[in-house]
């Protein structure tokens, strides 16, 4: 009885994410377009953006019961195990910029990236990695121009500055024409410093697999007929 109610209470649970799954691809959309209006367009009228800041924490508001929805509906003894395996829910709750990354994963589900084959999860890596990145630049680029554009001696002074840096920074160049002055700005770069290193590994780590099936391929056509087939 206890396993049985443990799997209904599951169940609960995964029918409730099910139905919040698209509302909350749309209000994490909406969450990051709402902060990027209030760091690209400060001076906005304060009607605007007051009501921007409110739409801004209703749905910050709802991320946070969305989370503790999911842990009620948690069968008692299991919730340890769902807050250990799921704990960028619980971050993306508190800081809702990161909402969008953790609803990025709906593209794994797509059906043509659901193969078992060597080109299906080649095709999942690549596709994710280059969503994540671009994600990843425009947020870290955002927050970099909001926390040095007035920062005194600071050389990031427009958007355009802070994708620039962001950009040659992700991708190890770093050319040092545009540098963060601030402690906050420099905690960033080391965070996207170490999203770079971990972008060009998996991108390096992919092209090498796909030259290593495609070798093999040649080397041996009749062991690769299943993969094909998939």
């Amino acid at each position: 009885m206890p396993k049985q109610g443990a799997t209904l209470a599951g169940s609960r649970r995964r029918a409730w994410e099910a139905r919040v799954q698209w509302p909350g691809i749309v209000a994490a959309s909406v969450y990051l377009l709402i902060y990027s209006f209030v760091v690209l367009v400060p001076d906005m009228s304060g009607a605007a953006l007051g009501a921007l800041i409110t739409v801004f924490f209703l749905i910050w508001a709802c991320f946070i019961v969305d989370y503790l929805v999911r842990i009620a509906l948690t069968p008692q003894g299991w919730r340890a195990d769902y807050f250990w395996h799921n704990k960028r829910e619980l971050f993306s709750a508190l800081l809702p910029i990161l909402r969008p990354f953790v609803l990025l994963r709906k593209l794994q589900q797509l059906r043509g990236f659901r193969g078992r084959s060597g080109d299906s999860l080649r095709s999942r890596i690549l596709v994710s990695a280059l969503a994540y990145t671009v994600l990843f630049v425009y947020v870290i680029s955002l927050t970099e121009y909001a926390v040095e554009r007035d920062a005194p001696g600071g050389t990031i002074k427009t958007f355009g500055n802070a994708v620039w840096w962001a950009i040659v920074t992700v991708a190890t160049v770093g050319y040092g024409d545009y540098t963060p002055v601030t402690v906050p700005g420099r905690i960033l770069a080391v965070i996207l410093m170490l999203g770079g290193v971990a972008i060009i590994g998996t991108a390096s780590a992919t092209i090498v697999s796909y030259l290593n099936e495609r070798t093999g391929r040649l080397h041996n056509p009749e062991e690769h007929e299943e993969d094909k087939a998939e």
